[in-house]
């Protein structure tokens, strides 16, 4: 579906052998992602458990999906979390590692004593798994799904090329990043071939409640440019959520929006809970928002990732403008030629 004769050996060998255990499996599948679903952990979802029923198999996918996608899943095709594993089930986990029980959300991987299947294109992904296709360079786990769809020999239609369709528009920034690959613009065009609904899809994900717009008013009076303007800061806490009638949700989306600050390589948007902070980080550039997610205790991609630390605000922010600190100063010693 995606090019695949022009990926590499392992990689078509790893879709393969997932597609397999999928397809040979009798009981239960359940199908996973991470915490806090984004467009490409839904889209995910959606696609691969449209396919695998499409081939007549049991599939379970409990997920909280987030208002702004609320759109996309038809009524009582996603469950809620599972209070225990159906007898038999197979794992399928999707965009997040599998070996991190504490990002996993619908079901608690500990108690778990089945065979996982994992499609992931984290690179801190621990890649252990019965099964599993996980390649960093792929930029958006729908697009790997996509491939195992096209394993499994799931017939296509529109339900299930446009979920996947927006987990790849997503996850690449409606293709404005520099993880798009070639092979990106081949997947995106077959799936616009199998009937995904752009345009649809473009319209119901601008749609934005009043309480965004009322809250972003009170977030960007927080704004900070801090190192010269090379970093862009807000942060969101209980207190305007209540002021605005608004919920976390609604400023899911507006790092991306700190990230378009001229001048600045790094945006973060601080979710301030009182006792722990969750940040959102997006870079360009050279600077790694990946770096200093991991140097925080969380992780994520180059470009997009996210952490949280269990400390009071201030706290909080001395150690992201420590770990900001050290991955600009290694960003510049590249471009000088040295090292630190």
């Amino acid at each position: 579906m995606t090019g695949m004769n022009e990926a590499a050996p392992t990689y078509l060998q790893d879709v393969a052998a997932v597609a397999a255990k999928l397809r040979a499996h009798s009981g239960p599948i359940v199908v996973l992602s991470h915490e806090n679903p984004d467009g490409d952990a839904l889209g995910s979802v959606l696609g691969l458990t449209r396919a695998l029923r499409a081939l007549g198999k049991l599939v379970v996918a409990p997920i909280d999906v987030p208002r702004y996608l609320r759109f996309l899943p038809e009524e009582g095709e996603l469950s809620g979390p599972l209070g225990e594993w159906p007898e038999g089930a197979l794992a399928a986990v999707l965009d997040v590692d599998n070996n991190d029980p504490t990002r996993v959300a619908g079901a608690d991987l500990t108690t778990f004593t089945g065979e996982v299947v994992n499609i992931d294109h984290h690179g801190t992904n621990a890649r252990r798994a019965a099964a599993l296709v996980v390649d960093p360079g792929q930029p958006a786990t729908a697009m790997m799904v996509a491939d195992v769809v096209d394993a499994l020999g799931a017939p296509w239609s529109e339900a299930i090329a446009t979920p996947l369709l927006l987990g790849l528009s997503t996850d690449t920034g409606s293709f404005r990043f520099d993880s798009v690959t070639p092979r990106a613009f081949e997947a995106a065009a077959r799936l616009r071939a199998h009937g995904a609904r752009l345009g649809w899809l473009s319209d119901q994900l601008g749609q934005n409640p009043r309480s965004y717009y009322t809250l972003l008013r009170e977030v960007l009076g927080t704004l900070e440019f801090l190192h010269g303007g090379r970093v862009v800061l807000a942060r969101v806490d209980e207190a305007m959520l209540e002021r605005t009638g608004a919920t976390w949700e609604d400023a899911e989306t507006y790092v991306s929006l700190l990230r378009s600050a001229e001048g600045s390589v790094l945006a973060v948007l601080a979710k301030d809970y009182g006792d722990r902070v969750k940040f959102s980080l997006r870079s360009r550039g050279h600077v790694s928002a990946q770096n200093i997610a991991v140097a925080l205790g969380g992780g994520g991609h180059v470009p997009a990732a996210g952490a949280t630390v269990p400390l009071p605000y201030p706290e909080a922010r001395a150690r992201l403008e420590e770990a900001a600190s050290q991955e600009l100063a290694r960003v510049d010693a590249a471009a000088n030629g040295s090292s630190i």
